[in-house]
Order: structure tokens, then sequence, then C-alpha cells
């Protein structure tokens, strides 16, 4: 057998892009991956006039309507491009595009708070967190401010990876929740080549992941997870027995970051290994 069969862990299951900030995304079959990360995505956010504060999910109390709003790229978006176009779906099923002169003030109006669409810029933003009162958290019942790395829209790292076997095992712990891949966002979901259910991604820390013929990720660290995986969306219900289980079974974390160390076109299917 092969080194490269020997070290293959399985493959790539589905591919996620979030073109706006804390909205909804979109399922991709194939994307070109940059050193920032799935082209186009996290390319936007809304910046709260009234602080320039980055809104996010992670503050609920201040932006409660953020998954009720969808955004996706026009067209393919380029690596030439500085961002894409992008098209918002509307709680009230109105859309807009990122391009149009009234942009702002629409989503104002939604959001009941003045915001403006923006793309990431030199410098680094702030934004809010909300921390519940759960145990195993860093905070309880209150609302902490961090920095946004520089030039990104990105909370920590600009690759987020998660198994199905980490799902798997998050549902035999608590099995009344619904642990669906949305809760999580993350952009590439990996099907393990076995069938365990565990936190396969804890071990990757600290090794180069390849995906297909050329993409390069280094893992990071754990992705530590926040009031955000609780949220009701779409069908899904309000359940801080979500983050509660990841405190009580793995430190809070649900999958890992990854660093581009090469890019590439990914697709859906690609075999994975770790190196």
């Amino acid at each position: 057998m092969s080194n490269a069969a020997q070290n293959e862990l399985g493959s790539v299951v589905s591919l996620w892009r979030y073109p706006v900030k804390s909205m909804m995304g979109e399922e991709l079959n194939a994307t070109e991956v940059t050193e920032r990360g799935l082209l186009g995505d996290r390319a936007y956010a809304l910046v709260d006039s009234s602080d320039g504060k980055a809104a996010t999910a992670k503050n609920p109390r201040k932006w409660p309507r953020l998954f009720d709003f969808r955004a996706t790229v026009i067209e393919p978006a380029r690596a030439a491009a500085k961002v894409p176009l992008v098209r918002i779906a509307l709680p009230d099923g109105a859309t807009v595009t990122s391009d149009q002169g009234d942009l702002n003030q629409i989503l104002s109006k939604a959001l009941n708070r003045e915001v403006t669409l923006g793309a990431a810029q030199r410098g680094a933003v702030n934004a809010e967190e909300y921390w519940p009162d759960m145990d195993g958290l860093d905070h309880r019942d209150t609302v902490t401010d961090f920095t946004l790395p520089e030039e990104t829209f990105f909370d920590v790292a600009m690759v987020h990876l998660l198994t199905t076997a980490t799902l798997d095992r998050l549902r035999e712990l608590y099995p009344q929740g619904r642990f669906e891949v949305r809760r999580f966002r993350p952009n590439i979901v990996v099907q393990l080549g076995s069938s365990e259910k565990s936190f396969a991604e804890n071990a990757w820390v600290g090794h180069t992941l390849a995906i297909g013929t050329a993409v390069r990720l280094k893992i990071t660290s754990p992705c530590g997870r926040c009031v955000m995986t609780t949220l009701a969306q779409g069908d899904l219900p309000k359940d801080p027995g979500i983050l509660r289980t990841a405190a009580q079974h793995n430190q809070v974390n649900v999958g890992v970051y990854a660093a581009v160390e090469r890019g590439g076109t990914i697709r859906r299917g690609d075999p994975i290994r770790i190196e």
C-alpha cells in the first residue's frame, strides 16, 4: 500500500461559503482556495454605523435576525476580482445586490439599526461576543469585544473544517439535539473513511492536510464554539444543549481551524490525506 493510501483520511462531503459574515451562505460543488480561504468567503460584513463594529450573530441580543438573511455570490468568483458581487435575500423574501445604491438603507430598515455593507479593508475591525451563563466557557453572561484578523472578516482563521464523525459523536452524547452542519458553519465537511464516531479532528492540529491534487491546509487549532451554535435558524430550534455538550465533552471545541499553505481548486468528493 502506498504512503498516500495509508494516510488517506476520507473525502470532502460538502463545501460551504458565507459571502457576508454571520448571514446564511451557500453550498458549493467546487471552489478555488486562496491564501484568504475559499474564494468569496466572508468577503463582506455589515458594520454598525454607531460604533464601527462588525455585525455578528455572536452577539444575538444586538443582532437577533442575521440568520434570517442569506448571501450568495451572483456570478463565479474570480481571484483577480477585488470582491465578488453578492445577492442578499431578506427575511421578507425581497432580494438586494451589493452594488445597488439604496442597499444600506434597505438593510438598515430590515435590521432596525443603521448599518453599511463593506468589504474587508486595511486595518483591523472589532466585534462583540455574548457568553451565555454556562459551565466551561471563559466568561459567563457577559459581552466581550474581540478583534478580527487584520484585513479580514474572519473570527480566527481562514478555513474551518468539520468531520461527520464529530457530528455523530455529539449526537450520541446528546440525542435530543439536532447536530447539523449548518449550526457550525464550516467551509469543508469531511467524511472519514472509517465509521468511527469521535472528535477526530483534534488529532490533526499541527499537521498538514492535502485535499485533492493541489490544496494544502495547515491545521492550526481546535475551533472553539460560541452562542451561535445554539441559535434558531430555519427549522432548527434554539438549543443551549448544543454548546453545553461541546463544553462538557470536548472543551467547547467542534472542528478545527486551518491556514492555507497552498491554494488551488477543491471539489466535493476530493480525497483528503494527512501529511
